[in-house]
């Protein structure tokens, strides 16, 4: 197999001319250029990348972890990843874990042992404190609040964001609202639910168990939902839905049934999907999208040293989309 030298030797130019040709180097004229890349096609020359990485100390790889690969939050937070990762020339290593903790320290042993440059958590089953323990091996950011740690974050307020849809429909007249969350345990999913028993008791309001509906992950799961609520002696007027595409299923299911949105059922949703804008639905904007490129970007300044090591916390801003449907 040829070899850089060979290269050299046959392009008439330095092993350092090579080396900067094959790391995209400016500072070359464009015939030594041309030279080394005629000798290279020629030669059939495909670099070790081993070698690469044991000289320059990188992969030019982040792994991502993320439970589903199907789901929209998941896959536009993935679409802001992608667009800075193409940018910076960074491949992305997909990583579906399923919540399964076990799978998410493969994925942190992976930086452990050098096979990637950092780890990007959209969303994790581990403890915040099992994640610290690998923040010596390289950088991680994870998509989610964890408080002030050892890795870098980028997040909206949940709590606060919540708490604004319920009073969003509070102000428009609405008492009896229901609640739709994906997983009950989850981080996010467990700092909704304070914030929506909180809003009702600070305000002297009884919460309704029943009203706070789980396991609301897809289309089918939102109109299960309306089916649920037809079979209730007493149902609320309103719903705020943490998945625009779980608010869909659910107004698709009511036009079935002859419920009116928003006169006989109001619904915000959570997300600011495109199913949601064809629907009209009223939402929350939660910034998907550039919470996955700031995410690449703190990522990528802390492996190229290009800002402080220390671990960065980015709170992004939330807004109510308002529609049609309160």
């Amino acid at each position: 197999m040829a070899n850089i030298k060979e290269i050299a030797r046959m392009s008439g130019v330095s092993v350092t001319t090579v080396s900067r040709v094959l790391n995209h180097h400016p500072y070359v004229s464009s015939d030594k250029r041309a030279a080394v890349l005629k000798t290279i096609e020629q030669l059939n020359y495909s670099r070790n990348m081993n070698a690469v990485h044991l000289i320059t100390g990188r992969t030019k790889a982040i792994a991502v972890v993320l439970p589903h690969i199907h789901f929209f939050y998941f896959s536009v937070i993935m679409d802001g990843l992608a667009k800075e990762a193409l940018l910076a020339q960074y491949r992305l290593i997909l990583c579906q874990t399923n919540y399964r903790p076990e799978e998410e320290l493969k994925v942190l042993d992976m930086l452990r042992n050098k096979e990637i440059d950092g780890v990007v958590i959209v969303s994790t089953a581990l403890d915040p404190a099992t994640i610290e323990e690998y923040t010596e091996y390289g950088p991680i950011v994870t998509c989610q609040d964890s408080g002030k740690r050892s890795f870098s974050s980028v997040y909206i307020e949940h709590y606060s964001a919540f708490r604004h849809g319920l009073q969003y429909l509070v102000d428009k007249g609405y008492r009896n609202i229901g609640y739709c969350e994906g997983r009950r345990n989850g981080s996010s999913g467990s700092i909704r639910q304070s914030a929506y028993k909180d809003f009702f008791t600070e305000r002297g309001l009884a919460v309704h168990s029943e009203w706070m509906l789980f396991d609301c992950l897809t289309e089918e799961d939102g109109a299960a939902v309306l089916h649920r609520l037809l079979n209730m002696k007493e149902r609320p007027d309103a719903l705020i839905i943490t998945g625009d595409h779980v608010a869909a299923g659910l107004i698709i299911e009511a036009g079935k049934y002859n419920i009116r949105i928003p006169e006989d059922l109001a619904i915000i949703g959570f997300d600011n999907q495109p199913i949601g804008r064809l629907l009209g639905l009223t939402t929350i904007d939660n910034q998907l999208f550039e919470m996955g490129a700031a995410a690449f970007r703190i990522i990528l300044g802390q492996i190229n040293g290009d800002v402080s090591t220390e671990p960065v916390y980015q709170k992004l801003s939330y807004r109510i989309i308002e529609r049609t449907t309160v």
